[in-house]
């Protein structure tokens, strides 16, 4: 079944200049190209951001408008650059705009069947560029409507990832592009939001946003871009891989006060 490249939840009316983007909780496949993965992979795709659009599902109640995607980041990853440009100069291990390896770095494609540069800009076509396209229009609604907006992409990780680094990620890391891609005083309130909190938190370390945020992110135009990646065993059960409310169920206040802050935190940049 085809299924669109993005999702929009909208609220009745839209209140706040924020849009939130969800580009990895996906985890549907087309169906012309199950045959070439690995089949462990199509039933669990494991490098997913599990259940982080329900997490945020409270946004449409805040007059906030979200997308996501619906497809799988192995389909295409849409937080990485369409050149396939690496994100990141170090030594960790870094997936690609389609990726090969999970972060395991196990194969996710039976033999010789790996997808050639023109299956890679089919996806770019299909998936990819609607998905950039879209929130870009949507940015520009927001800006017409409040001077500023607000783009906050968000992502969770397992609390351990040994090819990116040997130590246990922090509950949350705020990413910002080395504090280039919104406005100091936009970052200043998410992290003093985000610090006041019972988690702990990083700032650029070891994530400092993906290609969403650094594409999207144009505060002397009036664009503003944070990404926040999450620990998944802050909100969700990461054995049974269940979505639970009952683990650190504090998680979701915090989102909200963020978000309520950051949107003033606008209003005064835009008066």
């Amino acid at each position: 079944m085809k299924r669109e490249a993005f999702i929009i939840k909208k609220p009745a009316i839209i209140t706040k200049p924020l849009l939130v983007s969800v580009p990895h909780s996906g985890v549907y496949f087309p169906e012309e190209i199950i045959p070439a993965f690995n089949p462990k992979y199509i039933k669990h795709p494991e490098d997913t951001d599990w259940f982080v659009d329900q997490l945020y599902d409270f946004c449409t109640e805040m007059g906030i408008v979200m997308i996501r995607a619906p497809y799988s980041r192995y389909v295409i990853d849409l937080n990485r650059d369409i050149e396939n440009e690496k994100l990141y100069s170090d030594k960790r291990s870094q997936t690609s705009l389609v990726p090969l390896k999970s972060f395991k770095q196990e194969s996710l494609y039976n033999q010789n069947m790996e997808p050639d540069q023109s299956e890679i800009n089919r996806r770019i076509d299909l998936y990819y560029k609607p998905y950039y396209k879209q929130v870009d229009s949507l940015l520009l609604e927001l800006k017409n409507q409040f001077t500023h907006a607000l783009l906050f992409d968000c992502h969770s990780i397992g609390r351990n990832v040994p090819s990116i680094q040997k130590e246990d990620f922090p509950d949350l890391i705020l990413g910002n592009n080395d504090k280039t891609s919104a406005h100091e005083s936009i970052i200043s309130i998410a992290m003093a939001v985000l610090n006041a909190s019972d988690y702990s938190v990083k700032h650029n370390e070891p994530f400092k946003g993906g290609q969403i945020t650094r594409n999207f992110g144009q505060p002397s135009k009036g664009i503003h871009a944070l990404q926040l990646e999450m620990s998944q065993d802050v909100y969700m059960n990461t054995e049974k891989n269940e979505y639970s409310y009952k683990i650190k169920p504090m998680i979701r206040p915090v989102l909200k006060e963020l978000f309520e802050q950051l949107c003033k935190e606008m209003g005064k940049l835009s008066s």
